[in-house]
């Protein structure tokens, strides 16, 4: 598996499995899944219900815990402090039954986020979590972040597709340390990107699925991305793009078909941040 090495010196697998919007009953069963397929990055987060399901599969699969990179997230929470972070770590990684992780982000940017920084921060410097993140971040919130804060960021999760490229934002976190890393990279097949005539074409030329096609346009990107299936076979295919490269042409012609625009919600609309500022997670 090629990996990224972070700021903080950790060793991140570049294509991980993600379980966003997977059921807590199919959960347990599709990370074993992908655990046997090969996988070691798994990224859960507070919001998502299912760490514990996470932590049983993680558990039973007998995979030495220095072998795996798990990530989860804290969500926004109801109180500002560091105090109210910290419990939400200890919460999550009880629930994933873990000592430590790999990876924590702060999954929104909205709240007490500096707050919910320094605590992070003080995971870090404790070694509870072996590199700290944000989610979600737009450039103007991560680089004041990073102006006023002692740690960079060694993470962003945020959307990157064929139709969200973000080529300069991901400029500007190599610019800043920051690890630039992909959710939603099918756009859950939105705008017809499972049928996009140019992603079909690049994947016939290299005799390979328009999904393969999107994870190696990223990974040759140097993007981490984290493909979500319950399915073994898709699994499997996700994680076979290791063999073969995409051409210069190629990669041009997929930069080609960017949108620049998001193909789920802008972070930065009202109503979102009324809608997922407010929200709890118990």
């Amino acid at each position: 598996m090629q990996a990224v090495t972070l700021s903080s010196g950790t060793s991140m697998p570049i294509v991980g499995f993600g379980v966003f919007q997977v059921d807590d009953g199919a959960t347990e069963q599709a990370v074993a899944d992908a655990l046997a397929a090969g996988y070691r990055l798994i990224d859960t987060a507070a919001a998502y219900r299912n760490e514990a399901a996470v932590g049983r599969a993680i558990a039973a699969s007998g995979i030495p815990r220095e072998e795996l990179f798990i990530t989860t997230k804290l969500w926004v929470q109801d109180a500002p402090g560091e105090a109210n972070a910290l419990r939400a770590f200890d919460a999550s990684a009880t629930r994933l039954g873990l000592d430590y992780l790999d990876l924590y982000l702060v999954h929104q940017p909205y709240g007490d986020y500096y707050g919910e920084w320094r605590a992070l921060q003080r995971l870090h410097a404790e070694g509870l979590a072996r590199a700290i993140g944000v989610s979600n971040f737009m450039p103007d919130r991560l680089l004041d972040l990073v102006l006023h804060s002692d740690v960079v960021p060694a993470v962003n999760q945020v959307e990157v597709n064929p139709y969200y490229q973000r080529a300069d934002e991901q400029a500007q976190m190599t610019e800043l340390g920051v690890q630039i890393q992909s959710w939603g990279p099918f756009a859950e097949g939105r705008n017809g990107l499972f049928t996009d005539p140019v992603l079909r074409a690049v994947g016939d030329e290299c005799g390979r699925s328009i999904a393969q096609v999107v994870i190696r346009w990223l990974v040759q990107r140097g993007v981490v991305v984290i493909p979500k299936s319950v399915r073994p076979e898709r699994m499997a295919e996700n994680l076979a793009v290791f063999d073969f490269e995409l051409t210069a042409d190629q990669m041009a012609r997929i930069a080609a078909v960017d949108l620049a625009a998001s193909q789920f919600f802008d972070h930065r609309d009202p109503h979102m941040v009324r809608e997922l500022g407010t929200a709890r997670v118990d």
